[in-house]
């Protein structure tokens, strides 16, 4: 099982029990993150492919230990005018382990027992009066007429006549 997820900007492919380096996420070494932001679910050939995102999945991560990446240089030079000029640049990284990818259904089944207990505890006093089903409407939507073309053009005949004219010598 695997997701594709987008973390600070960025998308990564990953699964369970896997280390990802990210830009610097806000939290201390062993906070717990969620990333909701899922593109794209694979569930052992299964896939799912969100509009944006897919509804319901979320990626329970760890941040392992917040580190700056390796030195990258930056030099820039003009030639033949002895301009010459040297930056750094290290950037800020978190290092996170993926602990667990949550689909919509695994999150909703949790709930529907938590509603269940919920509804347990409070009694049959509710259960006992009837719920009214919600009213939907549906908006249908207006078509665009269908233009003919074809209908529109005026039908021109033509025939032309080509034969060579008798020239005199």
């Amino acid at each position: 099982m695997y997701a594709i997820v987008e973390i600070a900007g960025q998308q990564f492919k990953v699964a369970k029990d896997q280390e990802i380096f990210v830009h610097r996420l806000e939290g201390d070494k062993g906070s717990e993150v969620k990333f909701d932001n899922v593109l794209l679910l694979d569930q052992g050939g299964n896939v799912t492919v969100g509009s944006p995102g897919v509804s319901g999945a979320v990626i329970k991560a760890k941040i392992v230990e917040q580190l700056r990446g390796d030195k990258v240089i930056v030099f820039h030079k003009k030639r033949r005018k002895g301009y010459q000029k040297e930056n750094g640049h290290r950037q800020y990284l978190s290092k996170v382990l993926i602990e667990d990818i949550l689909t919509g259904e695994e999150k909703s089944a949790k709930t529907a027992t938590v509603k269940k207990t919920k509804a347990k505890k409070e009694g049959s006093a509710d259960s006992s009066e009837p719920k009214k089903a919600k009213a939907t409407r549906k908006v249908e939507k207006e078509s665009s007429p269908v233009i003919d073309i074809q209908a529109d053009l005026p039908i021109i005949e033509t025939t032309l006549d080509i034969t060579p004219e008798n020239k005199t010598e």
